[in-house]
């Protein structure tokens, strides 16, 4: 690399002008220095690497950081565009094909309440003649088949008998009979919904499997005006066609796709037929609102991440779904990556620059002061630092070649005290040792007057060791009341702490015994509003089976007037339907006040029981706070009883000091006496080691003027 080159050359100048100013003696320092500059440059530890790496992964950081953060805004930002659009484009195509299939539910009541479809299965019911029977048949297939083929989107219908009395109705494709289709689990759903209309999914040549073409459907139950019995089911077959005619087209995006999901995620429509009756890899929330669009981001079949807006229908429980790649999406941001990522390798190269420039500037120069700062470690005193910088790195070269050269005058001094001091340990060796001599004569004349004092002290501090031990076992005594008189004190103060909680457990009790009293009253109010209730579902009942008089009447009469009462008749079979609703709803009721009052009539029950354990309780905390009162009574009298007796110890514990006080006052004199003579031998002792404590140090001081003499002399200077 370039750099590396020109720090060979630096190296190279630097080797030169070391050699010219230092002449030979520095040339060795000088190659070792140069050899090592590289291996330190790239020591991971050094200050310059520090450096070169913190503004390369600054600068580098900023950039990417910059472009990527800009990159994901502008994704985001297309992502939710693209989502409001798509979601109401979703809702106006799902709000169109509302209006498709509420024109197909409109049919089918049409079909079941026209007139004369409805007359003639009244005929059927009544008639068993097998000519009537075909005349009738024949009527309702034609009147049927008018209405159901006059609509092309429809490839189908058929009105399917659930008793052997009707037979069955065709209007177009291939026939269904009862026993064909009642295993199967769309028949029971809608025998179940008793009239209202169930949506069926897509099925691949039509419900019958023998249709050349796709179809889904439309059934619910028809039922005869005369009876309100279920007599026929109607199917409905639906072209799927009709369904590629109103979505295609409906584009949301490059490589987008539409979809019809039924609740269990099962796939209705598809841009691609094999994917019908399939599970839809985007799973839709289950709980949602109608007519409102909603957006989702999940992964498709092909494992790819899309944006799939959805809305519910209104008919049925039915999505319209959209899936768009996300990837499509954000293509047009792939450049903002795109040049994140160019920008980031030039901030590199930019960033490299700067890094020369800062090891060439701060990294280098240290490494010269660092090195030159080791051969004065190793006790070279002649090197000198060559940087002429203005900047800190400059001032602290010069204050380096300021203090070697300190540091140099400093070792020659050093060297010439050393050998003073050397001399003058010599002289103060030969003193020190006459001095050692006189000093072994004075110590054994004060060691005998020492014996004699000692003896006198030591039958005094015996007298005093006897009065001490009686002092110790005094204030033993003491602190053993002291504890006594704080114990009592303790147990006072919780007895009154007791009081004062048993007080306030006797107000609580009276509280709950209040609360419990107030408890009882508004559970026999309760009770009578039970009671109130009962009288009024009486009332309901009553109406309701007025209700159903009226409408069992209001049935008569709709059937005395033939054919001009049969609307009026099911008006009142619907009203006689709501008076049995009405009548259970009424009775349930009735059973649940019922359990409200046996339950009320049981917590009346344990509310009388718990009430006199409550007065129980409130008789045995009283009892319990006149207990603590009578201790506490007591405690008092206790100690006041220690206060007595801690002072009559008080009493004796002055007068045990007083002698112990006489005790050391004749110890003290002995042991002053005996301190005398001992001090004098001391002394004298002392002065002995002394004077051989100095004839040690004059060796000593010789012996480390030899040391440091020789310390000295491996520091070159120039002297």
């Amino acid at each position: 690399m370039k750099w590396i080159d020109k720090v060979k050359k630096f190296n190279a100048r630097s080797k030169m002008k070391t050699q010219s100013k230092s002449g030979g003696s520095l040339s060795t320092i000088t190659k070792s220095v140069n050899r090592a500059k590289l291996k330190n440059l790239m020591n991971m530890k050094s200050v310059g690497v520090k450096l070169f790496l913190l503004i390369f992964s600054s600068i580098l950081i900023c950039v990417l950081v910059v472009g990527l953060f800009s990159y994901n805004i502008s994704k985001q930002i297309i992502e939710d565009k693209v989502a409001q659009s798509s979601e109401q484009t979703i809702s106006q195509t799902a709000g169109k094909l509302d209006v498709l299939f509420q024109n197909y539910e409109d049919l089918s009541l049409q079909l079941i309440f026209d007139n004369e479809i409805q007359n003639n299965i009244a005929a059927l019911r009544t008639s068993k003649e097998a000519f009537v029977v075909f005349e009738t048949t024949k009527k309702i297939e034609t009147k049927f088949q008018s209405l159901i083929l006059s609509n092309r989107s429809i490839a189908g219908g058929h009105l399917i008998p659930l008793s052997d009395e009707y037979p069955g109705i065709n209007g177009g494709g291939a026939n269904l009979s009862y026993d064909n289709v009642s295993e199967n689990a769309w028949f029971q759903d809608v025998l179940a919904l008793d009239g209202r209309p169930l949506w069926l999914p897509t099925r691949l040549n039509g419900y019958s499997g023998t249709g050349g073409e796709h179809t889904f459907g439309l059934a619910r139950v028809v039922k005869s005006t005369g009876t309100n019995d279920p007599v026929y089911v109607l199917l409905i077959e639906i072209r799927y066609s009709e369904l590629q005619n109103q979505l295609t087209g409906l584009a949301l995006g490059s490589n987008s796709t539409v979809k019809i999901v039924d609740s269990g995620n099962s796939i209705i429509y598809s841009e691609d037929e094999k994917e019908l009756s399939t599970i839809n890899a985007v799973a839709i929330p289950q709980e949602i609102a109608d007519n409102t669009a909603y957006s989702i981001r999940s992964q498709n079949g092909k494992g790819e991440q899309v944006l799939a807006p959805y809305n519910k229908f209104k008919l049925m429980d039915w999505r319209l779904l959209g899936e768009i790649p996300v990837n499509e999406l954000v293509k047009d941001a792939l450049y903002i990556r795109n040049m994140t990522w160019i920008m980031a390798g030039i901030a590199a190269l930019i960033a490299i620059g700067i890094g020369y420039l800062v090891l060439r500037m701060i990294a280098f120069p240290l490494m010269q002061l660092r090195n030159l700062m080791n051969q004065g470690e190793q006790g070279n005193l002649t090197v000198r630092s060559e940087l002429k910088q203005r900047d800190e790195i400059g001032q602290l070269a010069n204050s380096f070649n300021q203090m070697m050269e300190k540091i140099t005058a400093l070792v020659n001094q050093t060297n010439q005290s050393a050998q003073e001091v050397l001399n003058t340990a010599g002289e103060l060796s030969n003193a020190s040792n006459k001095t050692a001599v006189s000093a072994k004569e004075i110590a054994v004349a004060t060691e005998e007057i020492a014996t004699g004092a000692t003896s006198l002290a030591t039958e005094a501090e015996r007298g005093s060791d006897l009065t001490s031990n009686i002092g110790t076992q005094m204030k033993s005594v003491m602190e053993a009341n002291n504890q006594m008189v704080a114990a009592a004190g303790e147990v006072e103060s919780a007895s009154e702490q007791g009081t004062k909680y048993m007080s306030i457990l006797i107000e609580k009790t009276g509280m709950t015994e209040e609360m419990t009293r107030s408890m009882v009253e508004k559970v026999d109010k309760l009770k009578d509003s039970t009671r109130s209730i009962r009288k009024i579902l009486e009332v309901l009942n009553n109406l309701t089976k007025q209700t159903n008089i009226l409408s069992l009447n209001a049935t008569i009469e709709a059937a005395r007037a033939g054919a001009a009462g049969k609307g009026f008749m099911v008006v009142a079979d619907e009203i006689r339907k709501l008076a049995d609703q009405s009548r259970q709803s009424i009775d349930v009721v009735g059973q649940i006040t019922e359990t409200i009052q046996r339950e009320i009539d049981e917590t009346v029950g344990v509310l009388s029981e718990a009430y006199p354990l409550f007065q129980e309780q409130i008789g045995s905390v009283k009892e319990a706070n006149q207990l603590f009162y009578s201790v506490q009574n007591q405690m008092s009298q206790f100690v006041q009883r220690l206060d007595s007796v801690t002072e009559s110890i008080q009493t004796l514990d002055r007068s045990q000091s007083v002698l112990s006080e006489a005790m050391e006052n004749v110890s003290g004199v002995a042991e002053e006496a005996s301190a005398t003579s001992e001090e004098v031998a001391s002394l004298s002792n002392e002065q002995l080691s002394i004077s051989e404590g100095l004839v040690k140090l004059s060796n000593k001081l010789e012996s480390v003027s030899k040391e440091l003499k020789d310390s000295l002399s491996r520091f070159k200077t120039n002297e």
